[in-house]
């Protein structure tokens, strides 16, 4: 999620993801009121061409690509939403949503569900994708919704907003193993949902994204080649998280899950990125970042996540025994607030109503049936 931190200087935004050379991708997005939807893949030609780039000797190199990463901020404010600077002028793609909406009580808009087949779910996982013609990965988690089909992770995992440009070859992996391994399938992205300000101005409020993806598959060997073995839909295999709305920072605590993989801000790699972390229940406060335009951020401390757990769930009334509860929020930005050698916090945006919006558009849009 984060690259090396430069200590008590808060670090512009990472060219090692928002500043990539263009690259050709399918910009047919659909703007739906604060919904703004990019579709990634349309038919099995479409789905097969990502599948062929994800041959499974590629995806024993996954590991070593590169954990994409938004910025670095130091010194923290908590501050609640609305202290910020002034935003900056919305461009003519998008219209800024105010920071200063109606209160909302919290509220479940999807329950939590189980695979079809076992009781304890397996949502976590990792996307993996290209910028340009360089390969990247974040954290992710299958959520519950009406077509099985939705993962949630952050925005700058699945759309560049400096260029307008959707991630190419875009897969979810739930559980992966060590080796590239896929026991659980894999998953081709076929549209990103997300908030209209985060796609037309990078605006960390609303650095969060719903993808949804086709039926998966598992690569299978057969007469000395690769085959691709359709495995169903992705929530019946893994089941899916539940998702809240406009909890209140302060009131409650999450726990934030990732795979992180980068450098700390001494230098040391104590993650590796092939195993699942995750910070432990931990309570929640309001955070701004002015230079992100993060006006309602919610920050969760301690947390030390390095880059590559960008993504990866925030959960709330979490049950460990079926692995299940209410994704609230996803990791954004990682903090050095002490500036010590090691992050020490992440924050997630705000997932208020509109969040809702975007949720509801990924959970209702349309798969192939059949990918193989």
């Amino acid at each position: 999620m984060i690259p090396r931190a430069r200590h008590v200087v808060a670090a512009a935004l990472s060219s090692a993801l928002l500043t990539l050379p263009a690259f050709t991708g399918i910009a047919n997005a659909v703007p739906t009121g604060k919904v703004y939807a990019v579709p990634l893949t349309k038919s099995t030609d479409d789905v097969k061409r990502v599948a062929d780039y994800w041959k499974p000797d590629k995806l024993k190199k996954a590991d070593s690509y590169t954990p994409a990463a938004p910025g670095t901020k130091s010194s923290p404010s908590p501050s609640p939403a609305g202290g910020a600077a002034g935003p900056k002028a919305p461009s003519p793609a998008a219209v800024r949503v105010s920071s200063t909406a109606k209160k909302r009580s919290a509220t479940t808009v999807a329950a939590p569900t189980p695979p079809r087949n076992a009781t304890v779910a397996k949502t976590n996982g990792k996307v993996y994708f290209r910028y340009g013609v360089k390969e990247y990965w974040c954290s992710a988690s299958a959520v519950a919704a009406k077509n099985r089909s939705v993962v949630a992770t952050a925005g700058h995992c699945a759309f560049d907003p400096r260029q307008g440009k959707a991630a190419e070859y875009w897969i979810f992996v739930p559980n992966p193993g060590e080796n590239g391994e896929t026991p659980d399938g894999i998953y081709v992205g076929a549209s990103i949902s997300m908030h209209e300000d985060w796609s037309g101005r990078g605006d960390y409020d609303y650095d969060y994204a719903f993808v949804t993806v086709h039926q998966g598959f598992k690569w299978v060997a057969k007469n000395g080649a690769y085959v691709m073995e359709d495995v169903g839909r992705l929530q019946d295999n893994v089941g899916g998280q539940g998702l809240e709305l406009n909890r209140k920072p302060g009131t409650y605590t999450a726990l934030a899950f990732g795979y992180p993989g980068g450098e700390q801000p001494d230098g040391s790699r104590p993650f590796d990125g092939k195993r699942l972390h995750l910070c432990k229940d931990g309570p929640t406060s309001w955070t701004v970042a002015p230079s992100y335009d993060l006006q309602k951020g919610v920050r969760l401390q301690p947390c030390d996540f390095s880059s590559g757990a960008s993504g990866g769930p925030w959960l709330v009334g979490y049950n460990r025994e079926r692995g299940l509860g209410n994704l609230n929020g996803v990791n954004s930005l990682n903090w050095n607030s002490d500036a010590q050698g090691r992050f020490d916090a992440v924050s997630s945006p705000y997932f208020d109503t509109v969040t809702g919006q975007v949720y509801r558009h990924a959970a209702t849009t349309v798969v192939l049936s059949n990918v193989v």
